[in-house]
């Protein structure tokens, strides 16, 4: 069965080796893909797919083969039901839950949810206790509690097939046409970091050959200036998911111009969803298969590097502030969120941060707190071409 997954992939234009195909299959015999076709899903991406740009002919091919089958999820189908439903919380609840709420750590929360989906057994809307929609339970959604879990809503979890099928990187492909040329035109600022090599003089200062050309009365003066060395060293890190899906074409454009832009030494791309920790992640899904050390970038990305993080720094204040405040069961933070940004702030002394929130609404759009706070750390711009010129500026000079 799977000899003809591979031939399907190579088919849809995905250069596998025959290396990598036996990688893959020494990682299921050892027990890697968890017998859950949603965890074979993310481990073939993982080890046969090596750029960003072939992540939607791999979910093409991936829904092809495997449409039809289904794998049980995580939460009772049930659950499901009792949560497919929109409910408006009452507004007087928000100062009463950013004062009055309790807040759980990370593992009394995974410890608390365990609990209600063995004790639970109907549908509840509105409460403070058990999982529904609505009210101040920390399970749930469409209500407002600042450290909770949500399950359900925009965000359910859905089958790997069905996550094939939404195509959700479809904009990240290299062959999309998209008008891109006006980030492309920003980037170039970056060439004024260009140094000058100390080798002979070779290449034609046309400017100055003009300028010595009149000067001398019109007779040709060639002059000659040594070529420039590309020195400029970018990296990138894109909050991904969540309330940055609805921004994820101006991202795509965005990453589109940094990959195609020739003017770069280096350029490294990373991922985070809503904040980072410990760990960054090599890929948009932010699965936790997909991580990399925070630290060990920090360690071998030199502070040379141009740091660009693009996010709309919108969360609950738990997931900056407080140890365990990441929001999703995969991980937990034993530092701050603000800890590490601080941190990264103080590796690279040449960094912006871009918001696809227009810039009139961060004092009193949702996640204000936070984005004053991340804005206290890093020089904040519009996700904007004006933004991103600004920007660009920022990082010719210094802090």
């Amino acid at each position: 069965m799977f000899i003809k997954f591979f031939y399907l992939l190579r088919k849809r234009g995905l250069h596998i080796s025959l290396n990598e195909w036996m990688a893959l299959m020494d990682a299921l015999q050892q027990g890697l893909g968890q017998s859950s076709l949603s965890a074979f899903y993310y481990l073939c991406r993982a080890v046969l797919i090596k750029s960003e740009s072939d992540y939607d002919k791999f979910d093409m091919a991936f829904a092809e083969f495997f449409k039809g089958i289904e794998t049980p999820e995580e939460i009772p189908e049930e659950v499901w039901d009792w949560l497919d439903k929109e409910i408006q919380a009452p507004a007087s609840l928000i100062n009463k839950l950013m004062q009055d709420l309790p807040q759980f750590d990370f593992d009394e929360l995974q410890k608390m949810l365990e609990e209600r989906l063995k004790e639970q057994t109907e549908e509840h809307n509105g409460g403070g206790y058990w999982i529904g929609t609505g009210g101040t339970s920390p399970f749930g959604h469409g209500g407002y509690n600042p450290a909770g879990i949500r399950i359900g809503g925009e965000s359910r979890h859905r089958s790997a097939v069905q996550v094939a099928g939404e195509r959700n990187f479809r904009d990240f492909r290299e062959d999309n046409i998209l008008d891109i040329r006006s980030f492309q035109m920003a980037f170039r600022k970056l060439r004024q970091f260009s140094s000058k090599n100390d080798g002979p003089k070779t290449e034609l200062d046309i400017d100055q050959t003009i300028q010595q050309t009149c000067d001398n009365a019109g007779h040709l003066k060639l002059v000659f200036d040594r070529p420039r060395k590309n020195t400029v060293k970018v990296l990138l890190l894109f909050d991904s998911a969540g309330s940055m899906s609805i921004y994820s074409q101006i991202c795509s454009q965005l990453f589109q111009a940094a990959h195609q832009s020739n003017h770069f030494k280096s350029l490294k791309v990373f991922y985070f969803h809503n904040c980072f920790y410990q760990e960054l992640f090599t890929d948009p899904s932010c699965n936790k298969r997909t991580t990399i050390d925070t630290n060990w970038v920090l360690r071998n990305l030199d502070s040379e590097y141009k740091l660009i993080i693009v996010g709309d720094g919108a969360m609950a204040p738990s997931e900056l502030m407080r140890v365990g405040g990441a929001s999703y069961r995969s991980a937990y933070n034993p530092e701050p969120g603000i800890t590490w940004l601080k941190r990264v702030r103080q590796k690279y002394p040449h960094a912006v941060w871009l918001n696809p929130i227009s810039k009139r609404s961060w004092d009193f759009a949702y996640g204000s707190q936070t984005i004053s706070a991340i804005r206290s750390i890093f020089p904040m711009y519009e996700l904007t071409l004006a933004g991103l010129d600004e920007a660009i500026k920022k990082l010719l000079v210094s802090r």
